[in-house]
């Protein structure tokens, strides 16, 4: 039998997360291949559509990483992203998708095995999950895209 592996993108600050990644591969730790790692400039420049795209396109989770709060190097940029990240997740539980499968984690460059930690744990909750869509309801509970009616 074969047990469902999820598919993980993680959307990283440059600053830190992407560079406790790089610390984690440069100290050859082992944690979860289920991470595909988008490196963006700061938390900050993540967008709610960066997350949906990316369950649009097969992801079962996506993991966003930025600097700890009053650490980051643009200043605001993480504040910016955990105010979108809580209205991301309200959205999110609305349309009927788990909440569980977007997380934002504050981790540093030095913070290689907390990156480990974080990435193994967030996998497992995807593999309890199973893979993302078979929570969605059958019918659309938003139609994006409704039919123009006739105006007489």
């Amino acid at each position: 039998m074969d047990t469902f592996e999820p598919k993980i993108v993680g959307l990283f600050c440059n600053w830190c997360t992407y560079l406790a990644a790089d610390l984690a591969g440069i100290s050859r730790m082992k944690y979860s291949h289920n991470l595909r790692i988008v490196r963006v400039m700061c938390s900050g420049r993540i967008h709610p559509e960066f997350v949906l795209w990316a369950f649009r396109n097969g992801a079962d989770g996506v993991l966003i990483g930025g600097c700890h709060p009053g650490d980051c190097h643009y200043i605001e940029g993480n504040y910016k992203n955990l105010r979108r990240f809580l209205l991301l997740r309200k959205l999110l539980e609305q349309v009927g998708i788990d909440p569980r499968r977007v997380r934002l984690e504050w981790i540093s460059a030095s913070e290689a095995d907390k990156l480990k930690q974080v990435v193994n744990d967030f996998a497992e909750t995807l593999r309890e999950l199973g893979p993302f869509g078979t929570e969605l309801p059958e019918e659309p509970v938003l139609d994006i895209h409704p039919k123009e009616e006739a105006v007489s």
